[in-house]
């Protein structure tokens, strides 16, 4: 059973009972679960959806062992807050505690917990490698747009400190890397392009990298954006800019800039797992966020 659109998503799935036999199929493909207590038990199926394994004595359901199991929040409340987790823009706890008439705190709770289970698909990749585009942005507001109380002194320039650095690494036409980091200084920057990229490999970046030293290790070349050089021969970083401002469009148009530092890294993990699935159908991709939330990965 595939869900191919909201429509269908809807007549397929329209009561709690249909979510719980769509969550078994997901998880144990139609067959008895294996006791979560004793891998070599026997296991009985009981009424009102519960398994009880025969060593033990313990019962369990599909939710145990999983982010569901101490849900108060409906499994078909879960499956609509996933499906519009994944939409093309998202959507912000304000929102979903309307659609789905819990409080905003719930729904910010049940986000959280989507998108903690999605980042493991952010660093289970080997190494990026061929042609690798580099690039840093700064997510905050601007300082000029603050009250005088709150502005924050020698923020000029390039300067992180009113602002939260995340660096972007993208393989082209392939997978994105995004990384929440304290500064901008290379020694930050340059261990975690070593940790992720195939030594190698050609790596375009744009001037702020031009003595970084990454030539050691990559066929390093870069665009000087300082004179307006946007494209030096086939180098370019036009795609992890283009990733940049996807990225903050969802930051502005979803969550209204309403995102503190301590999460930021959620909401790169987010978005790198829309970007990375990109070419995935919704049902296809409604699955493998379902399969992460129920720790089958």
């Amino acid at each position: 059973m595939k869900l191919k659109n909201l429509l269908h998503f809807l007549l397929t799935l329209p009561t709690e009972q249909d979510c719980i036999d769509y969550l078994e199929q997901c998880r144990w493909n139609g067959e008895l679960p294996t006791s979560p207590y004793d891998p070599t038990s026997k296991v009985y199926k009981c009424a009102d959806n519960w398994y009880k394994c025969r060593n033990t004595g313990k019962r369990f359901n599909v939710r145990t062992g999983t982010v569901l199991k101490y849900s108060k929040v409906p499994l078909i409340d879960w499956f609509w807050s996933l499906y519009h987790f994944l939409s093309k823009k998202g959507i912000s706890s304000c929102q979903l505690s309307k659609s789905i008439d819990v409080t905003q705190k719930s729904a910010w709770n049940l986000l959280r917990d989507i998108r903690e289970n999605l980042n493991q698909f952010n660093y289970v990749k080997d190494k990026l490698e061929n042609k690798v585009a580099i690039d840093e942005t700064l997510i905050g507001g601007k300082n000029k747009n603050r009250h005088l109380d709150k502005k924050i002194p020698h923020s000029q320039g390039r300067s992180a400190a009113d602002k939260t650095p995340v660096l972007g690494i993208l393989e082209k036409k392939g997978y994105l890397i995004t990384w929440v980091v304290p500064d901008v200084k290379m020694g930050t920057l340059v261990p975690i392009i070593k940790k992720h990229v195939k030594e190698g490999s050609d790596l375009y970046s744009d001037e702020w990298y031009a003595n970084s030293g990454l030539g050691k290790w990559y066929n390093h070349q870069i665009v000087n954006h300082s004179i307006k050089q946007y494209v030096n021969g086939k180098v370019s970083t036009n795609s992890i800019e283009n990733v940049w401002t996807h990225f903050k469009n969802l930051i502005h148009g979803t969550y209204h800039n309403n995102i503190s530092d301590k999460y930021l890294q959620k909401y790169a993990d987010e978005f790198t797992f829309r970007f990375n699935t990109r070419n995935y159908t919704e049902y296809d991709r409604f699955d493998l966020a379902l399969s992460a939330i129920v720790g089958k990965i």
